[in-house]
């Protein structure tokens, strides 16, 4: 086993197409979802809104990265949800609290739980968080899903700092555009009056304009070899091909 690679939210979508096209031979890929069923040659069974089992997945990195001697590490953090969509003051309490944990919370302590089991581990390290056109652009009804967006890129910026500093890990953030999946139809499903924006989201799908997650998965894989700041925040739209 040359890399060993972790994968959030695997089991579909743009988790899915990245666990498919895992650029590196003998690699070990393992989801972290709860579902599971994707094309991962492992499944660590976790709810990522649920604490308690953050601090499982971090058991979970230091285990298996006790006497690692590959060439690579590398956890992309894709789970997220866009739900519930509606205004904030009008959202259901349960499902938003749920949006914030997964969306907000849930990057940050993942994410530092990451830097800490391969703080000792001398081969390459990536940590690839993905976020969104709307952690920078407001979208009434996305109150929970763009503060979030926005938590992971100012964690990224601060957490890659901090690696540069020490010459450790490599964390980036990137957003995919807007990718062909189920969330995509989700967004499309939803009444005007709870998304403003909807009629945008019809019209890209319509004009054909979305990404393929195939597509979207070899560009984030794409970052690995490039030189990219640590703490970079990119858009696969705007790199250079």
């Amino acid at each position: 086993m040359s890399s060993l690679v972790w994968i959030s939210g695997a089991s579909a979508g743009i988790g899915a197409a990245l666990a498919a096209a895992v650029p590196f031979p003998a690699a070990r890929v393992i989801d972290l979802s709860r579902r599971g069923g994707g094309p991962a040659s492992e499944h660590f069974r976790a709810d990522l809104s649920d604490p308690a089992d953050w601090a499982r997945v971090e058991e979970h990195f230091v285990r298996e990265l006790t006497g690692f001697t590959g060439e690579r590490v590398v956890f992309i953090h894709n789970a997220g949800t866009v739900n519930p969509i509606a205004p904030a003051h009008a959202a259901d309490s349960a499902a938003y609290e749920r949006a914030v944990l997964l969306n907000s919370a849930a990057p940050q302590i993942l994410g530092r739980a990451f830097l800490r089991a391969t703080a000792a581990v001398d081969v390459a390290r990536h940590l690839i968080m993905l976020s969104s056109g709307a952690a920078t652009k407001a979208y009434a009804g996305w109150s929970a899903y763009g503060a979030g967006k926005a938590a992971v890129e100012s964690w990224v910026r601060t957490a890659g700092a901090e690696q540069a500093a020490i010459n450790g890990c490599q964390v980036v953030a990137v957003a995919p555009g807007v990718v062909d999946t189920a969330m995509q139809a989700e967004i499309r499903s939803t009444d005007e009056r709870d998304f403003p924006a909807v009629q945008r989201f019809h019209d890209l799908f319509g004009a054909g304009e979305l990404t393929a997650p195939a597509d979207a998965a070899a560009g984030i894989w794409s970052l690995l070899g490039r030189e990219l700041p640590n703490g970079a925040c990119v858009d696969l739209r705007t790199l250079p091909t």
